[in-house]
């Protein structure tokens, strides 16, 4: 069996130690590299790996909120790697296959491997995974976020998800309206609708996302067309039925 490694750290030299390592083992394929925790998100949901040595601590997005945004279905066998001993514990915590403290040893990680290997042979994959979630606070059949990890200039800020009035389709991102600020997301609109509690939100449209609360009223228009207003006062087209739409609010 072929096993499918992704690697994900913020450090050059330390992804090409690892994919260096993995060359040595016949069994193993790389199917990709991320610098950073968003990257790591897009990847393990595009790519599937069934392995991923993951770094603990990145500058924008750690590993442990890495694994907090991947569904399920694409998590796969986790080994942290990191300078940093303090995250052993919560490492394990999480039911992480195994640890790595860098500066590694060839042997040490041979035997990382290896353990990802039997693990995966005997078909426990999604056991781990679903432990895994679990103890992320993340119920395995809902995979839903609590707070959104928003990257602007310089660090990382988290939204709760009852400050967000609307989330507008912008290409490739999703702009997210707080307030009188928008924050924008390197995620597709069916990733966020996929995480956002559905009692909470509602996808009007292809490119809108509405926070329940916050719809103020609804208001049909010509031919057919309907706009949601939120308490903000700003509106969206919506292709969704106001029946349907008025039913969503009404056993809330």
């Amino acid at each position: 069996m072929k096993i499918r490694a992704l690697i994900v750290d913020d450090e050059p030299l330390a992804r090409q130690r690892v994919r260096l390592l993995l060359a040595e083992e016949a069994d193993v394929e790389v199917v990709g590299e991320s610098g950073d925790g968003f990257q790591a998100v897009d990847q393990l949901q595009a790519t599937r790996p069934d392995l991923v040595f993951l770094d603990v601590q990145m500058p924008d997005m750690d590993g442990f909120e890495v694994l907090r945004r991947v569904p399920e279905a694409s998590l796969p066998v986790v080994v942290f790697t990191t300078a940093y001993d303090q995250h052993a514990l919560r490492a394990f915590e999480v039911h992480a296959l195994d640890y790595l403290l860098k500066p590694f040893k060839p042997a040490r990680f041979k035997e990382a491997v290896q353990r990802a290997r039997v693990l995966l042979a005997n078909q426990h994959a999604s056991v781990a995974a679903r432990g895994l979630l679990a103890l992320l606070g993340q119920a395995p059949a809902a995979g839903q976020l609590t707070r959104l990890a928003v990257k602007t200039p310089g660090k990382v800020i988290f939204v709760e998800l009852d400050q967000i009035q609307a989330i507008e389709a912008a290409g490739k991102y999703a702009v997210v309206h707080v307030g009188k600020e928008h924050h924008t997301l390197r995620e597709s609109m069916g990733s966020l609708e996929s995480h956002l509690p559905p009692q909470r939100f509602l996808r009007i449209s292809r490119s809108v996302i509405v926070n329940i609360d916050q719809i103020r009223e609804l208001q049909p228009m010509f031919k057919g067309e309907n706009l949601v207003v939120l308490k903000s006062g700003k509106s969206f087209p919506t292709t969704r039925p106001i029946r349907e739409i008025q039913q969503k609010l009404e056993f809330r």
